[in-house]
């Protein structure tokens, strides 16, 4: 017999909380923000994937940059993608593209001391990746279709609650099912993305706050620890029919 369920996998809450909140975590992300001099950080962390919608990321950060002059010298969009199936010809060609699109943007908004985009290509311990998640204002999570999209919810549990970040999130993400709370967009649309961003960046502490507690609640509530026993108990509770046994 078969039967289907809902049942959306979290992350291991405490365990990626307590790294985020490590001496080794607070001093990168301290290192990271002197860095950056006083720079407001937007960030996206993917493999290199035609599916995460990087792409089409980049050209929303350049529609804000041209609609919103005074963003210029301001803030920087922080782009992680580790290779992904490098030796596939198709992926060779999304990495050369996006190398091409983020030099080109920076070409053209460039000052002698300011970079909009810092896109690298490598992979990052766990101490590294909750800092940048801690330093960064903005999370920007836009797949063009995601089954879950954990990295959203790793995002939320690395945050400060005293000054909480923002999350933007695909809507075409799983995640967006139950992140009700994050600003919610389609991809697609470098308009609405770029709209997101502004607000985003220009949303006041006690909305930020607000929304990352629900937020908050739900990553830790359903972490994988409540995904594993919920699976389990749907299996252990689906009735065989007499004489299927």
């Amino acid at each position: 017999m078969v039967r289907a369920v809902v049942c959306p996998i979290g992350i291991d809450f405490d365990n990626f909380r307590e790294a985020s909140e490590t001496r080794e975590a607070n001093a990168i992300a301290e290192r990271m923000r002197t860095s950056l001099r006083q720079l407001t950080m937007i960030v996206g962390v993917d493999r290199l994937d035609y599916s995460k919608g990087i792409e089409e990321r980049l050209n929303s950060f350049e529609h804000l940059l041209h609609t919103h002059e005074e963003l210029h010298r301001s803030v920087v969009l922080i782009q992680v993608a580790p290779p992904s199936r490098g030796e596939v010809e198709q992926y060779q060609k999304v990495r050369e593209k996006l190398n091409e699109l983020a030099g080109r943007i920076n070409g053209e908004f460039a000052e002698v001391d300011w970079t909009p985009i810092r896109y690298v290509n490598r992979g990052y311990a766990r101490a590294e990746l909750t800092a940048l998640y801690r330093a960064a204002r903005v999370g920007l999570v836009t797949p063009l279709r995601d089954g879950m999209n954990l990295v959203a919810k790793e995002y939320i549990a690395a945050q400060d609650p005293e000054d909480p970040g923002v999350l933007i999130l695909s809507r075409f993400a799983g995640a967006a099912w139950q992140m009700k709370e994050a600003l919610l967009v389609n991809p697609y649309s470098p308009e609405e993305v770029a709209e997101a961003l502004q607000q985003a960046l220009k949303m006041p502490l006690s909305e930020r706050k607000r929304r990352f507690e629900t937020l908050l609640d739900g990553v830790r509530t359903e972490n994988v620890h409540w995904w594993r026993e919920k699976f389990v108990a749907m299996i252990t509770e689906t009735k065989v029919p007499p004489g299927k046994e």
